[in-house]
């Protein structure tokens, strides 16, 4: 695996990676130090048992960009799981959306990428600093992963920014 890197293809590698172990995913939640109460938490994740943190060294390197955290469980499972993540604005709309943008995933999560991309454009255009502008994030992130609703449309902000 330590060659990876230099063979061409490391690009189809990690597009497939991502495919498998890989996300795209948009939080809400209730923050008080931000304006309006709420936070969007944007992040490009991949998940692996430690045994396979080599891989994520993979992508730490080839992006330059993000953090491998370690989850220490304490379950019946024999070893700890690491998230590479990809959290800054700037990384994942400077580095991370343009080379899914190029190389493109070949399962459903293409779809959540291309929302995800959407709801980064839309931060960067300051559309989550206002409730208007949270609503229109919050029902595209109902769209990806789990389809899940969301948390802040159910808020009563959301419901009186609606009316």
């Amino acid at each position: 695996m330590g060659n990876l890197q230099e063979r061409s293809g490391i690009e189809e590698w990690i597009v497939g990676f991502t495919d498998g172990e890989g996300c795209f995913s948009v939080s809400i939640f209730r923050n008080k130090t931000t304006k309006i109460g709420w936070q969007v938490f944007p992040e490009f994740v991949i998940t692996q048992g430690e045994k396979s943190l080599p891989a994520l060294r993979i992508f730490e390197k080839h992006f330059g960009c993000g953090k491998t955290y370690k989850n220490k469980r304490y379950d019946n499972h024999n070893e700890h799981l690491y998230r590479y993540c990809v959290r800054s604005l700037n990384d994942l709309t400077g580095i991370i959306i343009p080379f899914f943008r190029r190389h493109s995933l070949y399962t459903s999560k293409q779809k959540d990428f291309e929302i995800f991309a959407d709801i980064i454009e839309m931060m960067k255009k300051k559309k989550h600093t206002t409730l208007s502008g949270l609503r229109k994030i919050a029902k595209k992130v109902e769209q990806m992963n789990r389809k899940k609703a969301s948390n802040f449309l159910k808020s009563s902000e959301a419901i009186r920014c609606a009316s």
